[in-house]
């Protein structure tokens, strides 16, 4: 029997359940998932979502008698039970939670401008001066990690894929779909995350979503 449920979006779509699933396999947790398609709102609750989850939000993860609703405590989490989620380093520990709080509080033009849709490409949509903008920072925050962290391997601390790399796997996702002008090795980033096993799972799994549950808002801002 699962030691607990993990409740998610439309994978197609939610972002912040990419996120927070990553951490939960990655931590190696055995919870039945749950998967609560999301409305044609751009609030990101549901009634359905409401119902499960305190904060009405997904993902929302109950294990071992524990209730997590936000998605950087879920990493938390579960780097309490899996510590490999964080580099062991100091230092690089230091700078992995450091990006990923700023992966979780900013960079709001590009997730507006770019919703996050799987398994579809439309290059140029979305690429407003203030989304670009966010690009150029991520480009660097990805720049300076791997230069100063990552050697010995493709992701952003070197050869282990972690919670850090887990948070940025929504905005590689974006930046596949819209495609804006990139440097060489933020392609080569982005193609590393993408080729993970556990991203392709989860790109697989989108595929198989009912069609309708597909939203109007987030298709059209994903064509151009």
């Amino acid at each position: 029997m699962p030691d607990g449920r993990l409740y998610l979006g439309t994978r197609r779509y939610s972002s912040w359940s990419l996120r927070g699933w990553l951490a939960v396999r990655l931590a190696g947790l055995d919870v039945e998932e749950v998967v609560i398609p999301l409305g044609d709102s751009r609030q990101g609750s549901t009634p359905a979502v409401a119902a499960v989850s305190p904060s009405g939000l997904v993902p929302y993860l109950e294990h071992d008698g524990h209730r997590v609703w936000e998605t950087l405590a879920i990493c938390e989490y579960c780097a309490e039970i899996e510590p490999a989620l964080w580099p062991a380093d100091r230092a690089a520990r230091t700078r992995a939670r450091v990006v990923s709080a700023e992966m979780h509080a900013g960079f709001r033009a590009l997730r507006v401008a770019m919703p996050m849709v799987l398994n579809k490409t439309a290059p140029g949509a979305g690429q407003s001066p203030e989304a670009l903008a966010d690009v150029a920072r991520i480009e660097a925050l990805w720049r300076d990690a791997r230069a100063e962290f990552g050697a010995g391997g493709p992701f952003l601390f070197g050869p282990a894929f972690n919670a850090a790399d887990a948070m940025f796997a929504p905005l590689v996702a974006r930046l596949l779909c819209y495609q804006p002008p990139l440097a060489a090795d933020t392609r080569a980033y982005c193609d590393a995350v993408r080729a993970h096993p556990l991203v392709t799972a989860w790109y697989d799994a989108a595929a198989q979503e009912p069609a309708d549950w597909r939203l109007a808002h987030y298709e059209a801002a994903s064509t151009v």
